[in-house]
């Protein structure tokens, strides 16, 4: 073999060599960006808008199955959540499309939202959401630092609503805090959330939570209804077990009203329905039921928002296999707090990837989140 057949072969094996290493090396996309020039607001969410259909699709065709599937899972950061660390590593993994921001300080959260979308930006993953329980009866230990306001039982007057409301948003802006999982609409008689509510008559419960809920989105924060389909008649707490409606669904009452006038999430609680021919969930609680989230909220209530899961970790469901699965299935578009993330990011996938009509669940599911992020101003 003469030796300019020996270094024509040599480089014809190397090119070879060369191009199976650049087909089989994953290019971290460009952050995604809308071809529009409209810049979107919160109360477009709801809309009938072209443009806006538009923008998300032309998003999500450029997410790969990965970073779709991450949109649709929530972990939380904080002292009852993980380490900063470890969401860190989420999100160089690209698993997740938001964070829960649970029990820290003011200044230990503004700092950890900076350092969090400085690394999505340079990964080019897209923005996240950033949510918190930032209910008047909870916020100021939720949050140490933020600024002190009355807890729903001592609030006496429709404006002290506006004033809490508009207080607390005030503090969500400066951290970087874009959506609240308050106000609790449900009736002030359960031990575990009837003290976080604005009572028990519907005459003050409704208007004053339709109240907070305009403030809050007004201060371009989306707002959440909790827990569907009702908490405060049940006897015990979700957070220990699953707790079952026995019959009536008494609190869904509540939110007709606040759907109508444009809440854009509501949070499906760990709650089984028994003795109700239309509603039983069989055994299962409500975030995994298709009975209450798509045939019950969905379609007879029309809700058109954000649903998310109560927290995964909760005892209420902690126990149900698959449980990221089921939810997604159910309806929910956002599954919060999963006992582990890259689990359940596991799960979906391999789901997704074997069903067809789950994956058409995903993709619609991703296409709500990402169509609150552009109206959040997060992809303008």
């Amino acid at each position: 073999m003469n030796l300019k057949f020996t270094f024509l072969l040599f480089s014809t094996l190397f090119g070879l060599f060369a191009c199976s290493q650049q087909a089989e090396t994953k290019v971290t996309p460009e952050v995604p960006t809308t071809e529009t020039k409209t810049t979107f607001k919160l109360t477009d969410f709801l809309s009938s808008n072209s443009d806006l259909d538009n923008a998300v699709n032309d998003i999500i065709k450029q997410l790969d199955d990965t970073a779709i599937i991450a949109q649709l899972i929530m972990p939380a950061v904080g002292k009852y959540g993980q380490t900063q660390a470890t969401i860190e590593d989420h999100i160089n993994h690209r698993i997740i499309g938001g964070v829960l921001m649970l029990n820290g300080t003011k200044s230990e959260f503004t700092s950890m939202i900076s350092s969090f979308e400085q690394t999505n930006k340079s990964l080019g993953n897209l923005p996240f959401l950033y949510s918190a329980d930032a209910e008047p009866s909870l916020v100021n230990r939720k949050i140490a630092g933020s600024t002190p306001v009355k807890k729903a039982a001592e609030i006496s007057s429709l404006d002290e609503v506006i004033k809490v409301a508009q207080q607390i948003s005030t503090d969500l802006n400066d951290i970087g805090i874009n959506y609240n999982f308050a106000p609790v609409v449900d009736v002030a008689g359960n031990a575990t959330v009837g003290y976080r509510g604005f009572g028990s008559k519907p005459e003050q419960l409704i208007p004053w939570s339709n109240t907070f809920i305009k403030e809050t989105q007004n201060k371009n924060i989306i707002a959440t209804a909790k827990h569907f389909p009702g908490h405060g008649l049940v006897s015990g707490d979700t957070h220990a077990s699953l707790q079952t409606i026995d019959g009536e669904l008494k609190e869904i009452s509540n939110y007709p009203e606040l759907i109508k006038e444009g809440v854009l999430s509501i949070m499906v609680a760990h709650i089984g329905v028994i003795n109700n021919k239309q509603y039983n969930t069989n055994g299962l609680p409500a975030t995994c039921s298709k009975t209450i989230v798509t045939d019950l909220l969905k379609n007879e209530l029309k809700f058109k928002g954000l649903i998310v899961t109560d927290a995964m970790n909760m005892g209420g469901v902690v126990n149900v296999p698959q449980s990221a699965t089921k939810a997604i299935a159910a309806g929910c578009h956002i599954v919060l707090m999963p006992v582990d993330a890259a689990k359940a990011h596991n799960e979906l996938l391999a789901r997704y990837k074997k069903d067809k009509e789950f994956k058409a669940q995903v993709i619609e599911a991703a296409k709500h989140v990402i169509r609150m992020k552009i109206c959040l101003g997060l992809l303008n």
